[in-house]
């Protein structure tokens, strides 16, 4: 596989028109943990995902490994499927975490990749493709956005343990 510029615009142009698959994925994801966690959490529409797209895309170092980690799971494919279990779940949770940010959003998005990939289609079409990877892909898209996008009320308002340094003074 060859990265070049013209590559990532292509991968960003795919991850964007996925929404119509991802964003249901991702507020099903949303819908579930909400009622683990006895919270609400606010749905993400098409729109919503597409921007973000745009601003993960827009970061050029993260862009090149977002789309470097979505062309190697629209291609991986392991014959019998099952031992190339360890690769394809690499690869999904790490591309998840590199849509979701640093730390501590990344660790959150490599766990939320799980949940939800339990919960996607297994067959290899989700991504419309017949890969091994396909379905961890659309997983990772939506564990990836999910986690960066507002919604959830413990990332809302203040953090009471953030350090306000001027009271140092």
């Amino acid at each position: 596989m060859r990265v070049t510029p013209e590559m990532v615009r292509d991968e960003h142009a795919w991850v964007r028109d996925r929404a119509p698959v991802v964003v249901p994925i991702l507020n099903d994801a949303r819908e579930r943990l909400g009622r683990l966690f006895e919270t609400d959490v606010d749905p993400v529409s098409r729109d919503g995902y597409r921007r973000e797209v745009d601003a993960v895309f827009a970061n050029g170092e993260v862009a090149v490994n977002v789309a470097g980690y979505v062309a190697v799971l629209r291609d991986l494919d392991v014959e019998g499927d099952y031992p190339g279990f360890v690769v394809d779940e690499v690869l999904g949770r790490e591309l998840a975490a590199t849509i979701a940010g640093g730390r501590p959003l990344s660790l959150l998005a490599q766990a939320t990749f799980h949940f939800v990939d339990i919960h996607v289609d297994g067959d290899g079409t989700a991504a419309g493709t017949d890969t091994a990877g396909a379905d961890d892909l659309d997983a990772a898209l939506a564990a990836g956005f999910q986690t960066r996008l507002p919604g959830w009320d413990w990332r809302e308002g203040e953090n009471p343990f953030a350090v306000d340094s001027r009271s140092r003074r």
